[in-house]
């Protein structure tokens, strides 16, 4: 009896200081499971202030080059939009297009030539980000969280005047991602 009246006054104290110290996390409403929206992070409007739709130059350079560099190491798997696996080669090798082409010479005898463009996509090309999030808020202090469940680089491309949304390929965080089709 002694024994325990003991254990409890040396064991108690730090029990209860450390349960105590706990703050207990608050529930959170699930506003949604799933949200995906484009964030520019490279502002093209000179007139704007620095901080619109911008991550500054180094820190948006290292951003995308950490991202760049998950896909093509492997480190995390890389998906393309419908989601099938893509290997560290096929994510390289995204964005490049090879054009062969006829010319003909500007100077007499005015011969044709075959030539071929190269074209790349380069990290300074990649000026939003598109997230996939889950959101909860806190009613009380209006405090909303999300959790990036997935992340994919995206470049701009013309095509006959028009601009086009292209994602390169989604990287998938959060390890219940991608759903099963």
């Amino acid at each position: 009896m002694k024994f325990k009246i003991l254990l409890f006054l040396l064991v108690g104290p730090a029990y209860f200081i450390v349960t105590s110290c706990q703050q207990k996390e608050k529930e959170k409403l699930l506003i949604t499971e799933r949200i995906q929206y484009d964030v520019p992070i490279k502002n093209q409007n000179p007139d704007d202030d620095w901080w619109v739709e911008n991550i500054v130059g180094p820190q948006r350079e290292k951003f995308i080059k950490t991202i760049m560099d998950k896909a093509y190491s492997g480190e995390m798997p890389a998906y393309d939009y419908f989601n099938d696996p893509l290997t560290p080669e096929q994510v390289k090798r995204i964005g490049i297009d090879t054009l062969y082409q006829t010319l003909m010479r500007t100077t007499p005898p005015y011969d044709e030539y075959d030539t071929m463009i190269i074209t790349k996509i380069d990290y300074d090309d990649i000026t939003k980000i598109r997230f996939l999030e889950e959101w909860t808020i806190d009613e009380e202090t209006l405090e909303i969280n999300k959790k990036i469940l997935g992340i994919a680089p995206v470049v701009v491309i013309n095509l006959s005047g028009k601009d086009y949304n292209m994602l390169l390929f989604w990287l998938y965080p959060d390890e219940k991602y991608p759903l099963d089709k």
